[in-house]
């Protein structure tokens, strides 16, 4: 199906490099774009002027969708479809990302976060029919439908329990991402705008370890992640095991920042982004390739949505430094020194420097703890020595006849629970 772009700006120039992509993303052929700076108009968007060059446009390329850049009301929704040929679609860029999600969306979490989008999406826009109808006492007023208060209840009803489902869905990632950390691993989560590298970097920093079958502590973990050159190929999130240093680590791929996301379609994805915020560590993957002005004010998106609640430490990482020369990434490092002081330099495609990132990753990562544990030789007393052999790094083990001393490193929350458990063993009776 061919489309037109359209996208008006207040001042300067506008730019449709994504709204292109996107567009392509969502399968469809770009056939013309049309661009406008002057203020909105409150019944097209556009002005009329531009709204009879955008009509001709659509004849001429027998396109059969319109897709704007700018939020479109339910007003200029109807204006325009009465203007432009018969048939004609017109949407703007957030039922378009919409319409991508759907595409995408495999699991049942990602199916009900895009559902719950879609019902936030439609939602002012069946209370302006309501409204208007009920204003002007004309069901089906301006073209925008027949009323019903029932259908604005409904979608309330239906938000509420696509949340409670969602958040179900949620306490249970809760549970496992407490139990990863039980059995020693280390959280990292990689977090960026789309396209900017992050599946490609997951395979190269996990390229040597797969998912054993029999895994049945982690049974969401993916062995694979693509790494096509397209937006929102992972919807969802990936997961794999990755050797940093002696660490056991588990690095997640999620979905990635898109620019002038409303609050209501981030919140709709927001159990998503928890693989973010309670990681033990972010690694924001930037384009470095980019323009320095776009890569800022992505930065600046980044970091508005990730201090909110994030409390990991957050490495910035610059991707694909093989499509820019040694000058220009050293003039790019300065010009964000403070948006990302002490960035890792990588090229994921190339695998540059990734053990760089790598090292960077373990020093970044809370420490490991150093404990002796003295424990009394009784039945039980092997099962926790392979506990501690499973879940931390052993460096000595001393048997006696009364006692087993075990000398090992692991995160706090193993030495924890090994304190625990040696503190039971001493407990029980001696035979």
């Amino acid at each position: 199906m061919k489309a037109i772009l359209a996208k008006r700006v207040e001042t300067g120039t506008a730019h449709t490099d994504e709204l292109r992509d996107l567009t392509r993303a969502a399968g469809y052929d770009v056939a013309g774009e049309l661009t406008q700076s002057r203020e909105e108009d409150a019944a097209l968007q556009f002005g009329e002027g531009k709204v009879a060059e955008l009509v001709e446009t659509v004849t001429a390329t027998d396109a059969e969708l319109v897709v704007f850049d700018n939020q479109l009301g339910p007003y200029q929704t109807y204006n325009l479809g009465q203007r432009l040929p018969e048939g004609t679609r017109v949407i703007d860029r957030f039922r378009l990302i919409l319409e991508i999600f759907g595409q995408r969306a495999q699991t049942r979490k990602a199916q009900l976060q895009v559902e719950l989008a879609e019902l936030r999406y439609e939602l002012p826009r069946v209370e302006a029919k309501t409204s208007l109808a009920k204003r002007d006492e004309r069901p089906g007023f301006m073209g925008l439908g027949e009323y019903d208060e029932s259908h604005e209840q409904d979608i309330k009803d239906q938000i509420s329990r696509i949340k409670d489902e969602l958040d179900a869905i949620a306490d249970k990632e809760a549970d496992r991402r407490q139990k990863r950390r039980e059995s020693g691993f280390d959280l990292v989560a990689l977090a960026g705008y789309t396209n900017a590298g992050k599946s490609t970097l997951l395979q190269q920093v996990a390229e040597e370890l797969e998912i054993g079958a029999n895994d049945d502590l982690h049974p969401d973990l993916d062995p694979t992640a693509e790494s096509e050159d397209r937006l929102f190929t992972t919807l969802g999130t990936t997961t794999r095991k990755a050797a940093i240093d002696r660490r056991d680590v588990l690095v997640t791929d999620t979905v990635g920042f898109i620019s002038d996301l409303p609050h209501w379609l981030v919140e709709s994805f927001k159990s998503t982004l928890d693989a973010v915020y309670y990681a033990d560590l972010v690694l924001l993957v930037v384009d470095v390739s980019e323009p320095i002005d776009e890569i800022r004010e992505k930065l600046v998106t980044c970091h508005d949505t990730l201090y909110e609640r994030n409390q990991a430490p957050i490495v910035t990482v610059l991707n694909k430094i093989d499509a820019v020369s040694d000058e220009e990434l050293e003039e790019k490092r300065k010009a964000l020194s403070a948006l990302a002081p002490n960035p890792v330099a990588i090229s994921g495609r190339g695998g540059t420097n990734i053990n760089e990132l790598k090292r960077r990753i373990d020093i970044e990562l809370p420490d490991w703890q150093f404990e002796r544990l003295v424990m009394p030789m009784t039945d039980e007393t092997m099962s926790v020595v392979s506990w501690v052999h499973d879940h931390g790094r052993v460096e000595d083990v001393t048997y006696t006849d009364d006692e087993v001393v075990v000398e090992f490193e692991a995160r706090p929350s193993i030495v924890q629970q090994s304190r625990a458990k040696a503190s039971d063993l001493t407990a029980v009776p001696s035979a």
